[in-house]
């Protein structure tokens, strides 16, 4: 009964193991391809936050700090993030959505006559890189998630094959020789019993 009991396990163990690479195999590919999409997102971001950067640094030494902030102090446009969720292979990963107030456009939300168009550089490249960095933060979180699930699925197919499976394989292999050694002794006794019988009835 043990026997029978082990050889389920140890099927299950094969099983589970096949279906824990599998799974750890299709995470890889999805992490790698999220990997290199947050690559070239990180890239093309900090271009247009070095960009925006520059346009400010002109901004703020042609024009008056006064003035400046004040131009910034009312923005034109609002935006929300809503958050929803996302099941890759048993990982949930988050999606953000930006929902604009307004339909318009335009970033600027300051009269021109008394600001530098360094300052409306800097507005731009900003406006333009938002999605972005929104799409960035939503890549990366997934990156993290997804490589923490790899470490635990990792851990549970290494387990698996190099303790689990074999300890259940010297198990099985134990008690299948015991088992054939009863036999051989059972057969054993039951023929000296026989011997024994056919002696004393016939004098065999």
């Amino acid at each position: 009964m043990e026997l029978n009991k082990l050889k389920k396990k140890l099927q299950s163990a094969r099983r589970g193991h096949k279906l824990l690479k599998d799974k750890r195999d299709e995470l890889m590919r999805q992490f790698m391809i999220m990997i290199k999409e947050n690559r070239r997102l990180r890239e093309e971001v900090e271009t247009a936050i070095t960009e925006a950067d520059k346009y400010m640094a002109v901004a703020g030494s042609v024009m008056q700090r006064e003035i400046l902030e004040t131009a910034l102090l009312l923005p034109k446009q609002e935006v929300e993030i809503e958050i929803t969720e996302k099941n890759v292979m048993s990982v949930v990963i988050p999606e953000f959505r930006t929902i604009y107030k307004t339909d318009d456009k335009n970033p600027v939300s300051y009269g021109m006559a008394f600001t530098s168009a360094d300052l409306d550089g800097a507005v731009n490249a900003l406006s333009e890189v938002f999605p972005k960095m929104i799409r960035l933060a939503e890549v990366e979180k997934s990156c993290q998630l997804m490589a923490d699930e790899i470490e635990k699925t990792r851990r549970r197919v290494n387990a698996l094959e190099h303790i689990m499976i074999p300890d259940y394989e010297e198990t099985i292999k134990y008690i299948t020789m015991k088992l054939s050694e009863n036999e051989r002794n059972t057969t054993t006794s039951l023929m000296k019993v026989k011997d024994m019988v056919l002696k004393q009835k016939h004098n065999y």
